[in-house]
């Protein structure tokens, strides 16, 4: 699993270094790859709108159904699947939309975590030397923690400088840049705002506090006013699934960002301000109510094509038909 997500931060981390080399800061580089993400992910947010919309629609049939087959648990799981396939309707539909920012986080994450292979994508081989030879470094070898090996390079990049060896002037320079880039409004965004080995019993170090913070607040105020801009009837579906992973996604998010590199938690809240601007968009251009007409019309218009295209049954051969029915009778 970790070589796939590393794999996916390798291919995020051409955009995410195209955008620094543009704009020369990390934060601002993070603020305009979730803006891309955002737009690359939008149609799948329409999907999801008009899953939920379709899905709104049917709870009374659902309900009809539920009170039919109430003593019938097998019989009810038939009918519901011939509900939803009949109305187009795939029932994980909503939920497995909502994975998808999950993926690209943890993408990101590897991308923050892996900077010299994911983002720079310099040589492999120069790589691991420079990480087997941070552990030796007097001072340094037995106080960073390994997992974050190639931000500590980035992070002491001039001290480390003279022992560096193994990189190409080309790539001394694109190093070099890259350390220049990671102070956002005062923050650190390689720093971790809490030590991931002991998050109990440490505080935040200095201001990184904010990052899970706003975070939690972030994800929480935009969840909220989301679902008071969606219609009741699809409120009411915001159940099971649905419901709780909205808000536990909020927590595991802060929680994600006390313990990794707090360019992550910058994405997230980045993310979720985003969404919010996302989901006024949503409800303007396709909202439930236009959705579901938009749906009825192409059902109606797919039902006269398939009228129009049914060939007439010659006159001669219902009188034959009748007849023949009236014999048979007699």
């Amino acid at each position: 699993m970790n070589d796939i997500f590393n794999f996916f931060g390798s291919i995020l981390g051409y955009l995410l270094w195209w955008l620094y080399y543009i704009v020369g800061n990390y934060g601002i580089a993070i603020i305009l790859f979730t803006l891309i993400i955002k737009i690359f992910l939008f149609p799948f947010s329409i999907k999801q709108q008009r899953s939920m919309a379709a899905t709104g629609k049917m709870a009374a049939k659902q309900k009809e159904l539920q009170k039919r087959y109430a003593n019938d648990k097998q019989r009810l799981q038939v009918e519901m699947q011939k509900l939803y396939e009949k109305e187009g309707v795939s029932p994980t539909g909503g939920c497995t939309t909502m994975i998808l920012p999950f993926i690209v986080m943890f993408g990101l994450y590897y991308t923050v975590l892996n900077p010299l292979s994911n983002a720079l994508h310099l040589s492999a081989d120069a790589v691991s030397k420079a990480v087997t030879m941070l552990s030796h470094v007097p001072g340094l070898g037995t106080s960073f923690n390994a997992q974050y090996a190639q931000i500590e390079i980035v992070k002491n990049f001039q001290n480390l400088k003279p022992f560096l060896t193994m990189f190409s002037p080309s790539e001394m320079a694109r190093l070099e840049s890259f350390n220049h880039g990671f102070m956002f409004l005062g923050l650190n965004l390689l720093d971790t705002p809490c030590d991931p080995a002991n998050i109990f019993g440490t505080l935040f170090r200095s201001n990184l506090w904010v990052i899970p913070v706003l975070c939690l607040i972030s994800y929480i105020l935009t969840q909220y006013f989301t679902m008071k801009l969606q219609p009741s009837a699809m409120q009411q579906q915001q159940q099971g699934c649905m419901k709780y992973m909205l808000y536990a996604m909020a927590f595991v998010s802060a929680w994600f960002a006390c313990t990794v590199p707090a360019a992550v938690g910058f994405y997230w809240i980045i993310s979720s301000a985003l969404g919010f601007l996302q989901t006024i968009a949503m409800n303007t251009w396709y909202g439930p109510d236009d959705l579901n007409a938009q749906s009825e019309a192409r059902r109606i218009a797919l039902r006269e094509q398939e009228e129009a295209a049914m060939k007439p049954v010659p006159r001669a051969a219902l009188v034959e038909e009748t007849g023949a029915k009236k014999t048979k009778r007699h």
